[in-house]
Order: C-alpha cells, then structure tokens, then sequence
C-alpha cells in the first residue's frame, strides 16, 4: 500500500504561479514514475506531466512551457511547478504513482484560477 500526500494548491489569479508537492510513504525511487494529472468539473482526468525515475519528463501539450514536474529525492518529494496559470487550469491535482501493477492516487488537491 502506498499513500500519497498532496499540498500546494490554492486560489490565484491569472498570470499568478503555484506550487504542488506529493510526499510518497514509501522511497520515491522504489517507483518507475509519478505523475500529475487534473479533473476539472464535468470532464475526465487527464495526464498533466510525468516523470520518470531517471529524470525524463513528458506534458501534456496544453501545459508545456508553464508547468514543471520535477523530483527532489532527499526529500522524497514529487512537485509541479505551475506559472502563467490561466482560468482554464482550475482543477482539481491529482498525484499518481504505480507500483506492482496497482495504481495510486492522491486524495487531490484544489487548484482555482481566476480571471
């Protein structure tokens, strides 16, 4: 069982920047990859950014050039790094990690940006 604790998320106003951390319960190098991805109302989850446990990361196109994904593995931290944040950001952040063939998930984190 893993758990995975979320923070950093908050209100903002466009253009403003935030900063997510995902703290794993277990070794982050014990995972091949973490991920952030974001629910906004009414729509389906989608992968925002992933990073692997070399070090490599791919976005989602919409995000590319404002977002961040990065690791800091002394504190066994996942963060995303969110600049020019737009109203069409407002989601809710979900931290994903998979090990073993299960999946799992953060219990999410607010991300609100106003116009």
């Amino acid at each position: 069982q893993v758990q995975l604790v979320e923070s950093g998320g908050g209100l903002v106003q466009a253009g403003g920047s935030l900063r997510l951390s995902c703290a794993p319960s277990r070794n982050i190098l014990s995972f091949n990859a973490m991920a952030w991805y974001r629910q906004a109302p009414g729509k389906q989850r989608v992968l925002v950014a992933h990073i692997t446990r070399g070090g490599s990361t791919t976005y989602a196109d919409s995000v590319r050039g404002r977002f961040t994904i990065s690791r800091d593995n002394a504190k066994n931290t996942v963060f995303l790094q969110m600049n020019s944040l737009q109203p069409e950001d407002t989601a809710v952040y979900y931290c994903w990690t998979a090990i073993g063939g299960t999946d799992y998930w953060g219990q999410g984190t607010q991300v609100t940006v106003s116009s």
